[in-house]
């Protein structure tokens, strides 16, 4: 049974509705800190991550270019420009709403519950949130209490974003990886789903030293709770492999609930099944393929006759879990890492373990800038769909050699939901060139 079948009965529980999504204080039948069984809490914080998937997944594929906008104003994804603000109540707003609903309550979690493994449940998931957050917007508010101060301007002040990975994201995960188990129950956060995840942190922060040692971690430990790379690449993806042995962490979606996104899903997505886009199939991405002959991944990652992309099939869609981490993710990033602290021998070795599974020889790549290269050009092919395009060129610092543009660093993050910043009265300021 999947976990968010139990938040029906939650919602009943907790309710939330305020003017800004930073002050939000869930009243519940019982006041927060009376209560002595915080499971109900801690559901509420993973369900409310669903309402950054597809928006995560709009903006790391959709601004990048593996997919495309048709209809106006949604081809404001491909114009760097301020307009993009007009997605604030698509993408935008449902995401930080639903990112900062999730940390209140594991807030609540953290402060109050005697259950270890669910205080560190809480922590992977709040650590998880502020780096979806800061990824996505740069500095951000930060608030660490079940029960902010609804007067005090500061709580809504942002924070620069080094500050939030160095304080609040990078103890919050080294917390959950050392105090929750190796064996993935439910699709519960795991010890390996901490490490893999602090692991992509630290190499967003340009850190390779410590992302080896956190991404070693869970490529030589997985096999051992049962986490391997699936022989089939399509067998990873669809409804019926929800939770299957490649799938680290996930997201889990159930079309009966209703989450803070209320508008076409992931899946829709990238299917073409929206009239905005209903051939989003982007042709750099078609001719990435071409030069990958051979590629087992092609026929299920891009359908060039409805120029669409069919990995998350639209049979039981709504129910389709989003990947968050997945070992092939992990084990590319590891090669990242070893390549960029000179052990480009090993990280090909990585490598090639993602290319047999596709069906392709090993690398040619042999210097460290051509591995560098390689591996690209690997998460490209093997991440595609999954909402990670975007952020990767971001984080390596290659958006104009492979959008084709130059491209405003002001515009490598997205804007601050107006909104947030008029219902705090400009304390939350919008983010430089989308003034």
């Amino acid at each position: 049974m999947k976990l968010l079948y139990i938040i029906l009965g939650l919602l009943l529980l907790v309710t939330t509705s305020c003017d800004n999504d930073l002050e939000q204080a869930p009243p519940n039948i019982a006041s927060a800190n009376s209560l002595t069984d915080y499971s109900g809490i801690l559901n509420a914080a993973y369900f409310y991550q669903l309402g950054s998937a597809t928006p995560l997944a709009v903006m790391g594929d959709f601004r990048a270019d593996n997919a495309f906008m048709f209809e106006p104003p949604y081809t404001d994804f491909d114009i760097f420009d301020q307009n993009l603000t007009s997605m604030d109540d698509q993408f935008f707003g449902p995401f930080y709403t639903g990112l900062y609903k999730s940390i209140l309550s594991a807030n609540n979690v953290i402060e109050n519950s005697s259950n270890a493994t669910e205080v560190a449940e809480a922590q992977f998931l709040r650590g998880l949130s502020y780096f979806k957050l800061v990824k996505v917007f740069g500095d951000v508010p930060v608030n660490l209490s079940a029960t902010p101060s609804t007067t005090d301007p500061a709580v809504l002040e942002r924070q620069p974003a080094q500050i939030v990975y160095n304080d609040v994201i990078i103890p919050d995960l080294e917390a959950a990886a050392a105090a929750l188990g190796t064996a993935i129950v439910d699709g519960r956060a795991s010890q390996f789903a901490a490490q893999g995840i602090l692991g992509k942190v630290h190499l967003q922060m340009g850190n390779f030293s410590a992302a080896q040692s956190a991404l070693a971690s869970v490529v030589n430990g997985a096999a051992s709770a049962g986490i391997m790379l699936q022989d089939n690449f399509a067998d990873v993806f669809g409804e019926a492999n929800d939770l299957n042995s490649e799938i680290i962490y996930a997201t889990q979606f159930n079309s009966s609930i209703v989450d803070e996104y209320g508008f076409s899903e992931f899946w829709s997505w990238s299917g073409g099944l929206d009239t905005k886009s209903l051939n989003p199939l982007d042709q750099d991405l078609v001719a990435a393929f071409d030069a990958s002959p051979g590629d087992l991944r092609r026929a299920v990652t891009i359908d060039e006759t409805v120029m669409a992309s069919p990995k998350f099939p639209q049979t039981n869609g709504p129910d389709h879990d989003w990947i968050e981490l997945r070992l092939a993710d992990v084990i590319l990033m590891y090669a990242e890492a070893l390549n960029e602290t000179g052990g480009t021998a090993a990280a090909i070795t990585e490598l090639n373990k993602v290319r047999t599974r596709a069906g392709l020889a090993g690398t040619t790549a042999a210097s460290q800038s051509e591995v560098r290269m390689a591996i690209a050009n690997e998460r490209r092919l093997e991440l595609a769909f999954e909402g990670h395009r975007w952020f990767d060129l971001v984080r390596t610092g290659t958006v104009n050699a492979e959008m084709g543009q130059s491209v405003d660093s002001r515009y490598h993050v997205f804007p601050i939901p107006i909104s947030e910043v008029l219902s705090s009265f400009g304390v939350i300021t919008q983010n430089d060139g989308y003034n």
